[in-house]
Order: structure tokens, then sequence, then C-alpha cells
């Protein structure tokens, strides 16, 4: 068993939940102790895990120097804190310890995937991502879930598979560490598409079209990043998009929904809370215009957020582009 340490009290209390239930010693961190006393003294997190009781053994704490002496430190932190939170922990992470980043974002200033900013601040520990299709809500309701786990050495993602995998949690390993992390960024703006598709009151084939040809996007322009396509067959890609692109727990899907309804973008993701795939899209879209690379469904998920763009004229800007041949080159290597 091992000694984690979780950043993070959103998605992380679900992990602690998980990870304590299978006899590790766990500890979750939060900067915010009107948070950390709710959770002491409520042991649920009624907000985002109603019904969910926190394990008596699962630490909750505002103290940085809770991640001293960690085997493993999962980072379950918003793009938009994640150096925050790197910072503030930095001078107590041991150097042996494995840290784990589990978070589906980019940092907006640079673009830089976020297991980039730990080996900035950690270059001499071991580094990981963890991603692929999961909700918090079923993680920590120990509903049968699979992810996969690639590092920037393969034995760290099998010890981590080792460690971390138990009955109710399969992981799988894979040596593409920029597809896994770039696959669970970028299909946050596609389901967020997909959100607004169904708040528009339009169908499954709607959705189908966005979901498989954002896919495409996805691929492309993770290729052009380094990516392998292949990556984006499995968990971290077709796996993650289906469950981001089709469930009322996605909160890209979620915000989507309303801003298709007539909610304007900034005041949907103020209603759900983080919503990934809009703080990312302008971030992916601009690698995507800086590789030459074609994104139309995120160029017009950043028109409708940020440009003020009627969806329904994204919508015919996409289905009026010129026709093209459905395969890829990507497809023949």
């Amino acid at each position: 068993m091992a000694k984690i340490t979780i950043l993070g009290c959103g998605y992380g209390t679900a992990l602690g939940v998980l990870y304590t239930k299978y006899g590790h010693e766990v500890t979750t961190w939060t900067k915010f102790e009107e948070e950390a006393e709710m959770l002491r003294r409520e042991r649920e997190h009624k907000r985002l895990l109603p019904g969910v009781k926190l394990p008596d053994k699962l630490n909750v704490t505002t103290d940085p120097k809770c991640v001293s002496g960690a085997d493993i430190i999962v980072v379950c932190i918003p793009s938009k804190f994640y150096s925050e939170a790197l910072c503030a922990v930095k001078p107590y992470v041991d150097k042996n310890t494995v840290i784990i980043n589990a978070s589906k974002g980019l940092e907006e200033s640079t673009g830089k995937r976020l297991s980039e900013l730990i080996l900035d601040e950690f270059p001499q520990n071991r580094v990981a991502v963890i991603t692929g299709p999961c909700h918090a809500e079923e993680i920590a309701r120990l509903m049968p879930t699979t992810e996969v786990c690639a590092a920037y050495d393969h034995e760290t993602a099998e010890y981590l598979q080792k460690t971390l995998s138990n009955e109710s949690y399969r992981i799988y390993v894979n040596d593409d560490i920029i597809g896994c992390e770039l696959g669970g960024v970028l299909k946050n703006p596609i389901a967020l598409s997909c959100g607004i598709a169904r708040g528009m009151g339009l169908g499954d084939n709607t959705v189908a079209a966005i979901m498989t040809r954002g896919m495409t996007e996805i691929t492309r322009l993770g290729v052009s990043l380094g990516a392998n396509w292949k990556t984006f067959t499995g968990m971290a890609g077709i796996g993650d998009l289906i469950v981001t692109c089709t469930s009322q727990h996605s909160r890209n899907f979620r915000a989507g929904l309303l801003i298709g309804k007539g909610t304007p973008a900034a005041e949907a993701v103020a209603q759900v809370g983080t919503v990934e795939g809009y703080t990312n899209a302008k971030t992916a879209y601009r690698l995507a215009l800086e590789n030459n690379v074609d994104t139309p469904i995120i160029e017009q998920v950043v028109k409708v957020c940020y440009e003020n763009a009627d969806p329904q004229e994204s919508l015919r800007a996409l289905m009026n582009r010129a026709t093209k041949h459905e395969r890829e080159l990507f497809w023949t290597d």
C-alpha cells in the first residue's frame, strides 16, 4: 500500500475515497480552509459528491507540508490554478515521490501540458499522467472504471498500474504521454460543442457527427504536437470523448447545454463551475493556428464562447465547408 497525497478536493475527493477504500494512506489537500473544515465536519462533499460518505481514514488538510514523505502525489487542480498549487507544495516534496497529473487542461499563457509544468518545478521527480473516461461521481461510488497511465519512463507507469489498480479501477499503460495528456484536454471543447448542439434541440445525428469529426481534430492537432495517432483510439481518446460528450455528469456538456439554450457562455460557466473546454478552447485553437492545423469545430467553439457568435450561424459555417475525403494521412502510418 502507498502513502498518497492528492492536491485538490473536487475530483481529488473521489480519488481519495477510492484509494482509501482499497487500503492506501490518503490525504487530500485544499488551499481553502472553509472547504477542508466542511469535509472534516460533514464527511461528505455535498455539492460535488452528494450521498458519498468519506471514509474515516481519509484525511483532509490545508497544510502544504502534507506532501512530505508521500510515495505518490496526484494533482487534481484546474489548469487555471495549477502552477499556484505546485509552488505551494514545492518546498516539501521529496525527490523520490512520483507525481501524477490527473487534470485535463493546458497552461493558457504557454500552451504547455500540465505534466510539463510539473517537470519544470520538479525536474528530478518521476512524472506521469493518468487519464481516460471517468466521472468523479462514479469513481467515488466504486463503479467499474478504466483509465490509462503514461509516464516519462515505462517503469513508473508500470509501478502506478500495479499500485493503484483494484477490482473497481483498472489501469492500462501507454508509452505516449503526449497523446494521453492531449486526448484528455482536447475532448473538452468537443464536449462543450455537443452540449451546445443538444441545447439547440439537435439530435443524435448531429452529436455523432461532432464527436466523430471532433476526434479527427483531436488526432490531427495531437499528432502535430508529437502524439501517436493510435493513442486516440483508446482510453485517452475515444473513451474519454464518449463519456464527456454524452453525460450530464460532464461539466463541459452541461455548460454547452446552457449555451445552446441561450445562456451567455461566461454566465453558463459561472453556473456550472470549472469548465476546462471553455478555459482551454482558445489555447487549443491558438496551438492549431501556430501549427497550421485545421480545427473547425474548436474554432467555432471559440467564436461562440468568446466572440458572441450565434450557434446557429456556427453550425451553418461547419455544414457549408468545402467537401473533402474522410481519410487522413495519419491513418496510414
